[in-house]
This record gives C-alpha cells, structure tokens and sequence, in this order.
C-alpha cells in the first residue's frame, strides 16, 4: 500500500514480479495508485474519470468502492478537493464516546461532562 518509489529494491523486484504475473493485480495496483494520488494531490476533479475507468474493469470489489462513492458523491468529492475537513471535531467527538462508553451504567450526565472538560 507504500508509494512504490518508496519501497526498497528487494520489495520492489517482488511487487514487479506480482504484478507481472496476474493481469488482473496489475490492473488493481494501477487504479489503487490513482486514487491514492488523487487523495494525496486534492485532485478531486479527476474522481468522475478514475470512475468511470474502474467500471470498465472486471474487478468486482473496486466496482463496489465505486458504487460506494455515488452515494454521497458531493461529501466525497469535496473531501478530496478542498483544503479544510473536520478532523479536530471527529477526534472530539471520539475522544468524548469513549469517555461515555468507560462509564456506561455507572455514572451520570454530570460525571461525563466533568471528564470531558478535565482531559
């Protein structure tokens, strides 16, 4: 799942010698590549051709991702576009679900909120 540029000479033989071997492991390999740098480069624009190639393939599980995508399209375009997300309020708002979860039958509102306020 490493960029293969980073991987050491050894590692790279054997991933040059998986992919040659099965057609439909390469064909995998070189769309999950272009999606990765779509994420890493914010090139959400890019997402509706990486789509559509994807559909042409006969590989059943990356259609189904596909798939999974048209769901919200908007939310995952936008996330692969702009700049901004809302990472510090999903680690908040984790961090406040386990406090919950440790005390879960055993303490009340007011417990909850003196943890959540204290850590």
């Amino acid at each position: 799942m490493r960029d293969p540029a980073t991987l050491n000479p050894d590692d790279q033989q054997r991933l040059k010698t998986a992919l040659a071997g099965c057609p439909e492991l390469n064909a995998l390999h070189q769309h999950v590549r272009a999606f990765a740098q779509i994420m890493t480069r914010r090139n959400g624009r890019h997402l509706n051709t990486w789509v559509h190639q994807v559909r042409n393939e006969d590989l059943p599980s990356l259609k189904a991702f596909a798939t999974g995508l048209d769901k919200d399209w908007n939310a995952v375009t936008a996330g692969l576009t702009l700049d901004w997300n809302s990472g510090m309020v999903e680690g908040t708002v984790n961090k406040i679900k386990i406090l919950k979860r440790q005390t879960y039958g055993r303490a009340s509102l007011a417990l909850l909120r003196k943890r959540a306020l204290l850590t």
